[in-house]
């Protein structure tokens, strides 16, 4: 199948996904290479073969879908993102909690892919902040609809190019090796619930002090649905909370109640009623 065939082909399906063409312009070839496998597991000639099975078979769509996430993914990606949660935003919060009376600050990762974020959170934590706010722990809930990718954040393994962009010291403090694999220790691990969820159908019940969505909703999904998950994560999210999104992903046009949280780096705040807005 060639570049542009499959160009014609994902903008033709994508919006039926709730999916935008301009988010996969740049990683096309990652799904191309998984649509051009199925049209040879199917026998299909071409990529208009494959869009007529489409309308004659409805259930191949949720095969399209699951080849159409991105999952690339690694510890500590975008270190300077981390290195701000970590100065400004995560003690704003963790003093808002105290405040409260809380003892636990609880964040969600969504789209958590093979768990490096979530992990990366857990442990930025644990050595980064924990000692400066013992009194308060991290809990941390991380979803993705990806079954493969969820079994690889359960097991917690993964290879030395994943974790080459934590600062050395937190690498032989957060993992065990085991062959040739770099291993989650237990009690970062536990910090960390992995569950099965399409953020387009579902999304954990709040509140939540920190929400995680980066390079996932505001990159790939439609403007209208994105409208919709944004009204979502403000009914979770505590006043005053936090959203990151990716470094080049910003909220729709129109969002009242959220705030760009002074430094960027793709933080904004929950600022007002507005974010409350019920899912529509």
């Amino acid at each position: 199948m060639t570049d542009a065939a499959c160009v014609a082909f994902l903008q033709w399906a994508l919006p039926a996904m709730g999916l935008r063409w301009p988010g996969f312009r740049k990683v096309r070839g990652q799904v191309c290479k998984r649509v051009a496998r199925r049209l040879l597991e199917l026998g299909l000639r071409d990529a208009p073969a494959y869009s007529a099975y489409l309308e004659s078979h409805p259930q191949e769509w949720s095969r399209l879908d699951a080849m159409c996430r991105i999952t690339i993914s690694r510890f500590y990606r975008d270190r300077g993102v981390f290195q701000f949660l970590e100065r400004e935003v995560l003690p704003d919060l963790a003093a808002r909690a105290l405040a409260r009376g809380d003892r636990v600050l609880r964040c969600w990762s969504a789209g958590c892919a093979g768990g490096e974020e979530p992990y990366t959170l857990a442990i930025l934590w644990r050595l980064g902040l924990m000692p400066c706010f013992p009194a308060l722990e991290m809990r941390i809930i991380a979803t993705d609809a990806d079954r493969e990718m969820l079994r690889r954040a359960a097991r917690g393994c993964y290879r030395f190019s994943s974790t080459k962009e934590f600062p050395e010291e937190w690498r032989d403090l957060a993992f065990t090796r085991a062959a040739d694999l770099y291993c989650v220790r237990p009690e970062y691990r536990e910090k960390v619930a992995v569950m099965r969820q399409d953020l387009r159908r579902a999304m954990p019940d709040g509140p939540f002090d920190l929400i995680l969505c980066r390079n996932c909703a505001f990159t790939y999904f439609d403007h209208s649905l994105q409208g919709a998950l944004l009204r979502g994560f403000g009914q979770r999210l505590r006043e005053g909370g936090a959203l990151l999104v990716g470094a080049h992903e910003a909220l729709p046009p129109e969002s009242p109640g959220w705030k760009a949280w002074p430094g960027g780096h793709g933080v904004y705040r929950k600022n007002g009623p507005a974010g409350c807005a019920a899912v529509q």
